[in-house]
């Protein structure tokens, strides 16, 4: 019998999610169905209820459905008690298993598939929302020589390095900073707040970019960004956005469910926009 999967939110007709999930059902040989299910507003239990009594095996969770997810989970993993948010969950009788792949996804793309270690560089990481709060641990894991978030109001950077500070299993320094006061210059710069979304250019000074620095973009499919282009006007060479993150969350999230983890390059070079 073919096992049901699906991705959840609202609005939910742009996830790439069933593309992506079909490529690697494909390439491992997994006899899946993967589905968009688009739940209302306050009716994420009620949907996830029904498609677990439907026979679904597992969901990817997309906004703003995160929280709720987080909520649902019966046992949440550590990169998800970390995150405060779900990207994904697993369906084992009365356990719902939760899991937030985004901070692995985006390290697997720096490191494996950009080929940017992250172990004794100075890391420079754009807002102090969820995004950023996924990716510390897993950051903080390659040992970067020091990690520095940034962030409009200060205080909320603070507080996620204090928390990254507390859970981190090694000694790394992770310091909070205004736009306006960042210092020094940084070997990788990573855009993990809004302003892409809606085309604004987030407040940072051109000086933070190293002559060899790598300039990433969280988000993906949205071409040579705000952010990006003062990364190129600085004289970055080394440009990338969150495309490759996408597909190495969803290769966790497959593996997680099926136990095999599949190749992520076939898919990377279909969803891939030019940073034009």
């Amino acid at each position: 019998m073919t096992d049901r999967y699906a991705v959840i939110g609202n609005p939910i007709a742009q996830s790439k999610s069933p593309q992506i999930h079909s490529a690697f059902a494909k390439v491992t040989g997994q006899d899946i169905d993967y589905t968009k299910l688009l739940a209302p507003l306050g009716g994420f239990a009620a949907a996830v209820d029904a498609f677990r009594a439907a026979g679904g095996r597992g969901m990817n969770v997309t906004a703003p459905f995160k929280l709720d997810a987080f909520a649902y989970a019966t046992d949440l993993a550590p990169s998800a008690q970390m995150a405060g948010a779900v990207n994904a969950l697993k369906f084992e009788g009365d356990k719902v298993h939760a899991e937030n792949f985004d901070g692995v996804g985006l390290v697997r793309d720096l490191v494996h598939n950009l080929g940017c270690p992250i172990k004794g560089r100075r890391v420079l990481i754009l807002g102090a929302g969820g995004a950023t709060r996924g990716a510390l641990l897993p950051l903080l894991a390659e040992q970067p020589a020091e990690l520095v978030i940034v962030n409009r109001t200060v205080s909320k950077a603070q507080a996620l390095a204090a928390l990254a500070q507390q859970h981190q299993s090694g000694k790394v320094p992770v310091h909070a900073a205004a736009y306006a006061d960042v210092v020094g210059v940084f070997d990788v710069v990573l855009n993990a707040s809004s302003s892409s979304l809606t085309a604004e250019l987030p407040p940072l000074p051109p000086s933070v970019f190293s002559p060899d620095c790598l300039a990433y973009d969280l988000t993906y499919g949205k071409g040579l960004t705000p952010f990006l282009k003062l990364a190129q006007q600085a004289g970055v060479t080394r440009l990338a956005d969150g495309v490759g993150m996408l597909a190495e969350q969803a290769a966790e999230a497959f593996a997680w469910w099926r136990g095999v983890r599949p190749d992520t390059a076939g898919v990377i070079q279909q969803l891939t926009v030019p940073l034009v």
